[in-house]
């Protein structure tokens, strides 16, 4: 199993959580410059396309390039309150020869500031058209940042339902 996990804005994977993810397989965590590389997608497929990735995890700027790094690659993806709807720093999505991928599991903290949880609930069902198999877990009271007990607890759910 090779996982690709894609940090947030100015993030990166933590010891704790790079731990959970290497439970389940190969974890492949690249350190990406958000805001002087607005081409950020396009890299990462470019970079990973050759490896066989099996799943995609992101986090906020993080989960919006995973929804579109998992399209690329048609593999399902986990994302914790990705910035779909809005982003502090420009970044180009590139043209996709697929719209759509097998499953996007998706956390959202009710209580998120930075991400607005709403504008991310609108965005998805602006398209659920192309995404019928959306997978969206509310989380009241959980901000911005993933707590270790409630990321482990999504991606155990999330690997499960990948029979994993």
């Amino acid at each position: 199993m090779n996982i690709l996990y894609i940090h947030g804005l100015n993030g990166s994977l933590s010891t704790q959580k790079k731990g959970i993810l290497e439970t389940f397989g190969t974890v492949y965590a690249p350190a990406i410059d958000f805001e002087n590389t607005p081409d950020s997608i396009a890299q990462i497929i470019a970079s990973y396309k050759e490896i066989d990735i099996n799943v995609v995890i992101g986090s906020s700027m993080g989960g919006f390039a995973g929804y579109y790094v998992s399209n690329a690659l048609q593999r399902p993806a986990l994302l914790f309150n990705p910035a779909l709807a809005k982003r502090s720093v420009l970044q180009n999505v590139p043209e996709l020869p697929y719209n759509k991928s097998v499953l996007k599991h998706i956390i959202l903290g009710t209580a998120d500031n930075v991400i607005d949880p709403k504008d991310t609930l609108q965005f998805l069902g602006n398209t659920i058209a192309f995404h019928p198999e959306y997978s969206i877990h509310l989380y009241n009271d959980l901000a911005h940042r993933i707590p270790v007990e409630i990321f482990e607890e999504a991606v155990s759910e999330f690997f499960s339902k990948l029979c994993y």
